[in-house]
């Protein structure tokens, strides 16, 4: 086990504590692996009603998955430990999926890749004025994995679409109007939620009463922008589409997807598509894990995250360098099926 995921009772509560403040919760093997282990204690045992998943100390609920290793596999070791990694996270993230106990994540502050894996699939959802939502895979070479292809292709209005291909941030009231939350709670109140459903309460009840109005959803002024030019599956008709407004959104907009990966951008918009007519999250998460496999160890993912996470120049070379040179054959390649014994599976 380790230091790095805490784990205890609270009465009816098994409460799943991230701790590791100075990568903002970053998810790491071990802590994959410990909380499937503990998940799974806690199913077999009747004194536990119910699961928080929550962090300790710092600013952020969880800010991803481990950046660094994967991209030291990707340069070193041909992506084994990488894939080892998605192998575990995405049965962590199917384990809460189908849960059999109610599961409420707490998404306090950051919450971002990896962390949107282990809160999504959660009954209960509950955001803050603290929560910093994204998916901002694209800019460093991804797509939106742990289940990113399932949830943001089912929410409405193209707004999957949107927050898969420019990596926008949600606010609280901003996850509440898309359906990313269940509850919007003053961050204060978090502790108070947390005492009354270990003493047996009933967590739907005990988040209404405890809920308050959340601001304005700024994203709500864009929706009908977002519908209209994210309506594509294509990404040249995306940027086609933004590129004939003259609107100051649009060319922001247009702004952020130029400095995203064009790889990335077409494998998220044809995931999306394809998860859509998926039956059972098992079916996703195992095209992600193909997916993911194969982009770890594709050029843009090393130099996406040297450009912002190591070097900080945030000036990519990816390759290709447009949307055009992302052809049909290279997405066919990404999404293949993998030989019988290498495909992913659940717990």
């Amino acid at each position: 086990m380790t230091d790095e995921v805490l784990f205890r009772r609270e009465g009816a509560l098994g409460v799943v504590s991230l701790n590791r403040p100075k990568a903002i919760h970053a998810l790491t093997l071990a802590m994959c692996e410990a909380m499937s282990t503990q998940l799974a204690e806690w199913a077999g045992d009747p004194a536990v009603k119910a699961i928080a998943i929550e962090h300790a100390e710092g600013r952020g609920f969880c800010s991803g998955g481990d950046i660094n290793l994967l991209r030291q596999s990707a340069l070193t070791d041909g992506g084994e430990a990488g894939r080892r990694f998605f192998f575990e996270e995405y049965r962590l993230n199917h384990q809460l999926f189908t849960y059999d106990k109610p599961v409420v994540a707490f998404m306090d502050g950051i919450t971002m890749g990896g962390g949107v894996g282990i809160s999504q699939p959660a009954r209960f959802r509950v955001t803050t004025e603290n929560t910093r939502f994204a998916m901002p895979e694209t800019g460093i070479g991804l797509f939106p994995d742990v289940g990113g292809g399932w949830y943001l292709s089912r929410l409405d209005g193209r707004v999957g679409q949107f927050l898969a291909l420019t990596g926008a941030r949600l606010d609280g009231a901003e996850c509440l109007w898309a359906g990313l939350a269940t509850h919007y709670l003053p961050a204060e109140a978090l502790p108070e939620a947390k005492a009354r459903i270990a003493a047996g309460h009933e967590i739907g009840g005990v988040l209404a009463a405890l809920a308050v109005k959340p601001p304005e959803a700024k994203i709500a002024d864009h929706a009908g922008a977002i519908r209209k030019h994210f309506a594509f599956d294509t990404l040249e008709q995306v940027l086609a589409s933004l590129e004939s407004d003259d609107s100051e959104w649009a060319a922001k907009e247009l702004a952020t997807l130029r400095t995203k990966s064009p790889q990335a951008c077409k494998v998220s918009l044809r995931q999306l598509e394809e998860s859509l007519a998926l039956e059972t999250f098992a079916q996703n998460m195992a095209m992600e894990y193909r997916i993911g496999g194969r982009v770890l160890v594709l050029p843009d993912f090393a130099e996406g995250v040297r450009a912002v996470i190591v070097d900080k120049d945030h000036a990519p070379r990816w390759h290709p360098a447009a949307p055009e040179g992302v052809t049909e054959e290279m997405l066919e390649a990404i999404f293949a099926p993998l030989p019988h014994e290498e495909e992913w599976k659940p717990l």
